[in-house]
């Protein structure tokens, strides 16, 4: 199954399971509201200046964490597409 984003709160209309928009179920999209605000109040608590590089690190790191867990080494799945010279310094 492929992720498909939201359209933006305005965009949403649902079937009381899923969004007509995405076609994502409403609890999928409860879930990563919910996971999206606990990193939003991690970045605040750890008061980070540089929220560019903490958001780079979780699209680089979760990739490999999933492919990891399903035991797949399909180079796809286990990096995301470098972006060229710009690329994030390695993990520490």
């Amino acid at each position: 199954m492929s992720f498909h984003p939201c359209q933006g709160k305005t965009a949403c209309r649902d079937d009381g399971q899923r969004c007509l928009t995405c076609g994502r179920s409403l609890v999928e999209i409860q879930a990563l509201r919910e996971l999206m605000d606990r990193l939003a109040s991690l970045a605040i608590e750890c008061d980070y200046d540089n929220l560019d590089e903490f958001a780079a690190y979780i699209a680089r790191k979760l990739p490999k964490i999933v492919a990891h867990r399903l035991g797949d080494t399909r180079p796809h799945m286990a990096q995301p597409a470098e972006t060229g010279p710009e690329t994030a310094p390695a993990e520490r």
